[in-house]
């Protein structure tokens, strides 16, 4: 091969490998242009009068931003444009993200519910269209005082007695006070704040609910404050707990109150001495018990007349039957399966009985429930299945099966009914009438081995051996009384030990506040790696507050920097370490209210509390 043909051979090569690259580079382009994502955001929620923003983000650069008519909405600002890029490496694995923002400050006209149109975008040479939203305006606040959609934040030297039930109470909500005995009724326990609630406490008294089935609501994770218009003000609210109540028995059925207690952050009142005097705000956290009002459900008993086959369902429910097979042979089973759907007491309806003919062995029904809680009340499905065994040949008739429900809506009774099956049964080919009369199944129970239940007689010579008695005055026998009672004493003295020591609450308290503040920063710093600033710095605050409470046994209520300043004091503190105690919470406090803080900033704040409270463990003794 001459060096010409070498370098044709090369250059050949080299156009493969261009060729190559350039579709490893196309594709790779168009399955990131596939994960382009376009959003609109809003809050759901508003006040007529105040200024809101909506954002449209694209993670891709873009331009040419058409977005709809904002009926009902003024503009005040904007577009504004901002773009953020970060790269990251973690594990060799090269990460690149950019995101792209529009922002808009738009302030709603008048109050109720409106639609803003999706908008488009162009990027990469194709158009995308984000999503719509839906926005509720509420009316301003009634008084003269403008409204704030933010909570207030309380002047605290008066403790929880200047939080007034005006600015912070909880409402007792029920959707309808008059029902039918086991009609489902919705029962809400909503707080309504104007001042800064930091959290509920576990001290909260929910009733029994006498007289009443309960199904609980889960609320999930998403359960979070948010606007509501109520007594011409507009609150931040939020629902505690929420019930299904199903009553038992007619007549009228007290519930009785409820009991909560929050925690509100009020700020100290102090003299203004300079400008950053504002910056560096102390606070106090109080707590406020809230009662929730007691109320009556008006029960009726349900209507006379009611049909034979009523099973106690209440609600609205449809009925369906289906079968495996109509054609079986002696010994062979069917399987008769019936599907009660719809919305009430689901849970609660008896199970309908079939009515098999002679010559089938019937077994216990399986019954599954496929069911969901909601406001809306129980729905789903609840599936029986009917095993039964044909032990006789011929012809047969499964008739009807009925169920009687009482329908909440049209206030009377109503009758389910399935179809008839017929089933032919034939004689299989190893049945006959001598094994047939000498088989014995009882009802309703399962088919056992015989092998397990006959034992053969043991033919192998026996060893009998004597067994000596234990005598009185022995040595074994002083010890069978001696030795349980020696153990009896150590036991007795260490849990006496034990007892003493967790009836005193302060001791408890302080041998669990590390493990307890370890907890608060793990979850701290899950929420730093998700960058959700606000509930990082919050909960850094809860760590190094509840910390020193529980370790300098001051009441959370009474906690300032001032008397925690003089309480490590009295444990030989360095003034080091208090002034790293006051310049954590003063950077976390500023942190939580500055309007952009950066990850680098959250780390920092992270490794400061981790050192504090490692710190404070050295000298708190």
């Amino acid at each position: 091969m001459t060096i010409y043909d070498l370098h044709i051979y090369f250059s050949i090569m080299q156009k493969r490998h261009f060729i190559l690259y350039s579709l490893l580079l196309i594709s790779f382009v168009s399955a990131w242009a596939d994960d382009i994502t376009f959003k609109a955001n809003a809050p759901s929620t508003v006040v007529a009068g105040r200024q809101f923003q909506l954002t449209y983000t694209i993670n891709s650069q873009s331009k040419d931003l058409r977005a709809p008519e904002f009926t009902n909405f003024d503009v005040l600002a904007g577009p504004f444009t901002s773009s953020s890029q970060s790269v990251s490496w973690i594990n060799g694995q090269h990460t690149s993200t950019y995101e792209q923002t529009y922002t808009y400050t738009l302030v709603a006209n008048k109050e109720g519910e409106y639609t803003i149109q999706p908008a488009t975008i162009s990027a990469n040479g194709k158009t995308y269209t984000s999503n719509g939203l839906k926005i509720k305006v509420l009316p301003p606040d009634s008084n003269t005082q403008p409204s704030n959609t933010q909570p207030q934040r309380s002047q605290a030297s008066g403790g929880s007695s200047n939080i007034s039930s005006e600015n912070l109470f909880v409402r007792t909500i029920v959707n309808k006070t008059r029902v039918h005995e086991q009609e489902c009724l919705l029962i809400s326990y909503r707080l309504y704040t104007l001042v800064d609630v930091i959290q509920l406490t576990g001290n909260t008294k929910i009733p029994d609910f006498d007289g009443f089935i309960k199904q609980e609501i889960d609320l999930g994770n998403n359960n979070q404050l948010e606007l509501e218009h109520y007594n011409g003000r507009n609150y931040q609210a939020i629902t505690l707990y929420q019930a299904l109540l199903y009553p038992q028995h007619s007549g009228d059925i007290e519930i009785p109150q409820a009991k909560f207690e929050a925690i509100v952050r009020v700020r100290n009142q102090a003299q203004v001495r300079s400008i950053f005097d504002s910056f560096f705000d102390t606070y106090t956290n109080v707590s406020k018990q809230l009662t929730a009002a007691g109320t009556t459900i008006h029960a009726q008993a349900l209507p006379g007349g009611k049909p034979s086959s009523f099973l106690g369902g209440v609600g609205t429910f449809d009925l369906a039957s289906s079968i495996n097979s109509n054609n079986i042979k002696t010994n062979d089973a069917i399987t008769l399966t019936l599907e009660i759907k719809g919305t009430g007491n689901i849970k609660l309806i008896k199970t309908p009985s079939v009515d098999f003919p002679e010559g089938f062995e019937l077994y216990d029904p399986k019954i599954t429930n496929n069911v969901k809680t909601t406001t809306q009340g129980v729905s789903g499905t609840k599936k029986i299945e009917y095993l039964a065994i044909a032990r006789n040949n011929g012809d047969f008739t499964i008739p009807p099966i009925e169920m009687s429900y009482f329908d909440t809506k049209e206030k009377t009774y109503k009758t389910l009914r399935t179809p008839a099956y017929n089933i032919h049964v034939e004689k299989s080919a190893d049945d006959n009438n001598s094994q047939q009369s000498n088989v014995f199944v009882a009802n309703k129970e399962d088919i056992k081995s015989l092998n397990s239940d006959i034992r053969y007689i043991n033919t192998n010579p026996l060893k009998v051996q004597k067994q000596e008695s234990i005598r009185i005055g022995s040595l074994t026998f002083w010890l069978l009384y001696l030795v349980p009672l020696l153990i009896s004493i150590v036991l007795f003295i260490i849990f006496r030990k034990q007892i003493r020591d967790n009836a005193d609450i302060r001791k408890v308290r302080y041998r669990k506040a590390n493990k307890e503040v370890q907890k608060r920063l793990k979850t701290a710093r899950k929420y730093m790696q998700a960058n959700d600033k606000a509930h990082f710095y919050d909960e850094i605050l809860k760590a190094s507050w509840t910390y020193l409470s529980d370790k300098l046994s001051i009441p959370t209520s009474e906690l300032n920097k001032e008397n925690v300043a003089d309480a490590l004091r009295s444990h030989n503190a360095t003034d080091e370490l208090i002034a790293q105690f006051k310049d954590v919470l003063s950077a976390t406090e500023f942190a939580q209210y500055a309007p952009a803080q950066s990850e680098h900033d959250m780390e920092d704040i992270y490794n400061k509390t981790s050192d504090m409270i490692e710190n404070m463990e050295k000298i708190i003794k």
